[in-house]
């Protein structure tokens, strides 16, 4: 693997490794020193050309916990602002000698660009590209996931009866925002990929045109969705009022009638099985998307999910820097 692009590169033995070496870095940061030696010298930049608390942070702590030294480029008061290339930006980069190059950009190839242009010398990280693909996020969605739908989960089971490496019989919903989520298309192929069955939920005005050929099944209605396919996983994606030309943008009537359609609350809570766990990329809006009650309910792992996510990043760039496979680890119970 030379790059991370978008999960639908990865096939069914890179992923399985990734989250083993995942499990792997996780262990790691229950010791009182967290800080590994092993990218000691490397350095990695994190080159955002747009907002980002969670996914930035969550990277520049997966790099600093490998000792190597990293670089915030924001191109908010950089010399992108003054209008200057993606070119030549990476060329910048290149001659500061850069080891690794995390970037998120607004637009959709952005990372494919810079990885297959003879810009750049180094492994390059998606971490977002327009409504394109975010693979980190779904990778750390599939650690979580792996990590509460294993052996013994009532429901859950593939054709040797229980969860293994992989999320074989695992049923995840994703509802909400699908057109303008990169969440959303990286997470259809990783959990695909990874033998997850996966309902899209959605009004008609938020289901992208092609979805017809992504591996999923896609439904209108949130209630019989989650009566019918009785999901292990609820994801919920947060409604992107700013990829909206407006408020509502006319993708839906108003705020409060897309939460009393599309929302996720107590009560529709209690139509999932018991085991069920909600999920969330974040950041919420609460009342819309999601209730308060849902939020924080026992059965969210929405905190979880951020705190898996340094781990997961780890594991990127230790597959990627230190030149080793992503091998499954041995002492891990899947």
């Amino acid at each position: 693997m030379k790059h991370l692009l978008s999960t639908a590169d990865l096939s069914l033995d890179e992923a399985v490794g990734l989250l083993d070496t995942a499990a792997q870095m996780a262990a790691t940061q229950d010791r009182e020193i967290k800080k590994l030696p092993t990218l000691r010298g490397r350095t990695v930049v994190n080159l955002f050309f747009e907002d980002s608390t969670r996914t930035r942070i969550s990277f520049e702590a997966a790099a600093k916990r490998l000792s190597a030294d990293v670089i915030n480029f924001s191109a908010k008061g950089s010399s992108v602002s003054k209008g200057e290339s993606l070119k030549d930006t990476a060329l910048t980069l290149k001659a500061m000698g850069a080891d690794a190059v995390v970037i998120r950009h607004q637009a959709s190839g952005a990372a494919y660009t810079l990885a297959n242009a003879d810009w750049l010398d180094a492994p390059v990280v998606n971490a977002g590209d327009g409504t394109h693909q975010h693979p980190t996020q779904a990778l750390l969605d599939a650690y979580t996931l792996r990590r509460h739908l294993r052996s013994g989960t009532p429901g859950v089971a593939d054709s040797a009866g229980a969860v293994g490496k992989d999320l074989s019989g695992v049923k995840v919903a994703i509802v909400g925002d699908v057109l303008h989520s990169r969440v959303a298309r990286a997470n259809v192929w990783l959990l695909h990929t990874l033998g997850a069955h996966v309902t899209l939920v959605a009004p008609p005005t938020l289901v992208p045109v092609g979805v017809g050929s992504w591996p999923c099944d896609v439904s209108f209605h949130l209630d019989d969705a989650l009566r019918d396919v009785q999901p292990d996983a609820v994801m919920m994606l947060r409604v992107q009022r700013e990829r909206m030309s407006s408020a509502g943008g006319g993708f839906f009537p108003s705020p409060l009638e897309y939460s009393r359609l599309y929302g996720l609350d107590a009560r529709r809570l209690a139509m999932v099985p018991d085991h069920a766990i909600v999920m969330h990329p974040g950041p919420m809006n609460r009342g819309l998307e999601i209730s308060a009650d849902a939020a924080d309910h026992p059965r969210s792992v929405i905190v979880e999910q951020v705190a898996n996510g340094v781990a997961v990043r780890m594991a990127v760039l230790y597959t990627l820097l230190a030149g080793e496979p992503a091998v499954p680890a041995t002492n891990e119970r899947s």
